[in-house]
């Protein structure tokens, strides 16, 4: 008996139709798909005022973490700039820095954001808390390095896709476990928030092939979270376990009606606003998994974009005396 699903968006299934889609991943294909050449970073940057600097941060192993950073070549160095520092997706064990890098680039043109991008090693090469820990060493230096960036610290936002958002979701977490650095927001974009895998969500995206899919989304898990049990799975890794959601900085989560990371990611925002802090939710109607990061010319894809980059808008002020 076929699982009943909410529809895709007519636009979006008629785009689906010409793409290669899979129900599991395996190391064999993941070396596949690892093999692809990598985000073409130099065309997005083709038409745009953009200084671009390349640097590392030392990981708390002391591994160079590469980060990227983009900002508007007619910045205003008398006034400090927001940053966003951007997360990649990549279901924890592929992309890169560069990957959905359209997405802040947005934010770049329209909000004259510096935008940093790390390279957090993936799994399974490496497990446990060691992805979130290289996102959070690389945030750190953006803070003590703000002055040096032309960034304001009052306005800095963590953001990421899929895997990315659940990892701006453990470093927002870390940040306000450890009390550095401060934070203006955070926006996870359909986050990968929970290890467990057993919502309803998860069970209609299963047994058929999907852009991700529950299977897939297992094996990404089990790359990440290698020998650890259930019972030592950190909140900072898999944040739909955290006990408190409460001193978080204002949040913007969406989502797509049909993908596997729905249910978790309204229970997240449920769960925020039920310590009582701040979220605001979208979750697309007819919406697939990174639907507006694969077809950015659809019309949904276009208003969630630009739902997204208008609440940031709202939520960042114009400046450190706003």
């Amino acid at each position: 008996m076929t699982t009943p699903r909410p529809a895709l968006d007519p636009e979006l299934r008629e785009l689906l139709a010409d793409m290669p889609l899979m129900s599991e991943l395996s190391p064999e294909v993941l070396a596949q798909l690892r093999a692809f050449p990598p985000t073409p970073v130099d065309t997005l940057l083709a038409d745009r005022r953009v200084d671009r600097r390349e640097v590392t941060v030392p990981a708390e192993d002391g591994t160079p973490i590469p980060l990227s950073v983009f900002s508007p070549a007619d910045q205003d160095r008398t006034a400090a700039a927001p940053c966003v520092y951007w997360m990649h997706g990549g279901g924890m064990v592929m992309g890169d820095r560069f990957s959905q890098i359209d997405i802040p680039l947005e934010w770049l043109d329209e909000l004259g954001a510096v935008v940093v991008s790390v390279d957090y090693r993936l799994a399974p090469e490496v497990t446990g808390t060691t992805l979130v820990e290289d996102c959070y060493q690389g945030l750190l230096w953006v803070a003590e390095h703000a002055a040096e960036l032309g960034i304001d610290p009052s306005r800095i936002v963590v953001a990421g896709a899929s895997a990315g958002g659940g990892l701006a979701a453990g470093v927002t977490l870390l940040a306000r476990d450890l009390g550095a650095p401060a934070l203006a927001a955070q926006v996870l974009i359909c986050p990968m928030l929970d290890h467990r895998n057993t919502t309803t969500s998860s069970r209609q995206y299963s047994g058929e092939p999907g852009v991700w899919t529950r299977e897939m989304n297992a094996f990404g898990w089990r790359a990440v979270l290698g020998d650890l049990t259930d019972d030592e799975v950190p909140a900072h890794v898999s944040p739909a376990l955290a006990d408190d959601l409460s001193g978080l900085p204002t949040t913007y989560l969406d989502t797509g009606s049909a993908e596997v990371f729905r249910d978790e990611d309204t229970d997240y925002a449920t769960r925020i606003w039920a310590a009582g802090g701040q979220a605001e939710l979208h979750v697309w109607a007819g919406g697939f998994h990174g639907f507006d990061a694969l077809y950015p010319q659809a019309d949904i894809s276009a208003t969630a974009r630009r739902t997204r980059t208008d609440w940031l808008a709202r939520v960042l002020p114009s400046g450190p005396d706003a």
